[in-house]
């Protein structure tokens, strides 16, 4: 049976929307956070904090390096509890320890206290997978309220970058940063004005970063999803522009969480330890350079 065959049908999602920030009990269909993944013990005592891992790619992304042997702290808003609460469970039921860390991260002291918590309650911390991100997409220039590039840059770049310089100490001598950037960096859609400039910035954010943190041991990494079926999307997007999301790709489908966090783990392990400073691509076949 094929990877593609073992999932839920993808090809052809259907029109629907959800109120900000949406949740994956409303998805049709169910998305696949790993929940049935084969693990080869790479990650085994690993300790990993993950942002916006309430969810989508975030949720698969805990859900597999726990099976993979990681302990893990999410961080994420706290109107998303109830999908936090299952994503804990995920993690739980692979035997690891998940810690919550609800908040924010739109100040540098919301990201300081994340990252001090998760440090003191896994005592250590490994892999940082920055993977918050916000966005509301508009028709026009002038439909884009005065805020929502604040909005969106603060958690989509901002926050990555107080998380690494407050961590980057604690992952010395062998750790590794995951940052969460997107097809969008470099094809960008109109009405993803804002979000896309900053998955942009992002890219460059992670070869100056790899430049900057090599000598101390640190390998910094960026994953770039295309169109991956979570709650981000219809929350955020019209429900005539969720039908069919995906089906523009070359595979023809939208990705499943699962089949983004597989790139995370190849880049968390001591596989990838040559691995820094590269902006790895899961698109379905859309370009990401």
């Amino acid at each position: 049976m094929t990877q593609q065959n073992q999932h839920a049908d993808l090809s052809a999602i259907p029109g629907q929307s959800q109120d900000w920030p949406g949740t994956v009990s409303d998805l049709d269909p169910q998305p696949d956070h790993g929940e049935n993944w084969s693990a080869r013990g790479r990650l085994t005592d690993k300790k990993a904090l993950i942002t916006g891992a309430d969810s989508g790619i975030g949720r698969a992304v805990a859900a597999i390096f726990a099976a993979e042997g990681a302990d893990v702290a999410i961080a994420y808003l706290p109107e998303e509890e109830q999908d936090a609460q299952e994503t804990k469970r995920l993690v739980e039921a692979a035997g690891r320890r998940c810690v919550l860390l609800p908040g924010d991260l739109r100040t540098a002291q919301a990201n300081i206290d994340a990252a001090t918590s998760a440090v003191e309650q896994l005592g250590g911390l490994d892999v940082l997978v920055p993977n918050a991100a916000y966005q509301m997409t508009h028709d026009h220039l002038s439909d884009f309220p005065d805020e929502q590039i604040e909005r969106t840059y603060a958690t989509n770049v901002f926050s990555p970058f107080w998380l690494v310089k407050h961590l980057s100490k604690e992952l010395s001598d062998g750790g590794s940063v995951i940052i969460t950037t997107s097809v969008q960096a470099v094809n960008p859609s109109e009405h993803l004005l804002d979000y896309a400039s900053t998955k942009a910035a992002l890219n460059n954010l992670v070869v100056n970063l790899a430049a900057e943190l090599g000598p101390d041991g640190i390998r910094v990494n960026g994953v770039a999803p295309g169109p991956i079926w979570t709650p981000l999307i219809p929350a955020t997007m019209a429900a005539e522009k969720v039908e069919g999301f995906g089906s523009d790709t070359p595979l023809g489908r939208a990705g499943q969480p699962v089949e983004v966090a597989a790139a995370y783990v190849f880049l968390a392990s001591d596989e990838a330890s040559y691995v820094s400073g590269t902006i790895l691509g899961v698109t379905g076949g859309k370009a990401v350079f």
